[in-house]
């Protein structure tokens, strides 16, 4: 059984992007690191730290002086989650109806469809 990873926003991923990178981080790194790329302010910032915090997606580390954040949960296991949530979401559930509709799509190259047959051929079938 999987565990259940509380949605994230857009703008906490790219908090998290932040954390899977180099974590622990205090406040003020995550903050410099994402003045890099965005224009967000650091009560911005601030404030989707305490939002991740809240839903249990990053811990805090009290015992310093500073605090650090961490990630609670792997980029991997957010990934996979919000896969299935888009799934869910977009095709009702339904992961060939999704697969489909990217293979018939024209834009696949020759190249990607190989990619795409030999991972479909090297997935062990479930029992």
């Amino acid at each position: 059984m999987t565990k259940e990873i509380p949605n994230i926003s857009e703008s906490e991923w790219e908090v998290m992007n932040v954390l899977w990178d180099k974590a622990p981080l205090t406040a003020n790194d995550v903050i410099t690191s994402l003045q890099e790329r965005t224009d967000w302010k650091p009560k911005t910032v601030r404030t989707l730290l305490d939002r991740l915090v809240h839903k249990k997606v990053i811990g805090v580390n009290k015992d310093q002086r500073v605090y650090t954040f961490f990630p609670l949960y792997s980029q991997d296991e957010c990934q996979r989650a919000e896969a299935r949530s888009f799934v869910k979401r977009i095709y009702g559930g339904t992961l060939k109806s999704m697969l489909v509709q990217f293979v018939e799509d024209d834009s696949l190259s020759e190249e990607e469809i190989q990619e795409l047959r030999s991972i479909l051929n090297e997935k062990p079938n479930k029992k």
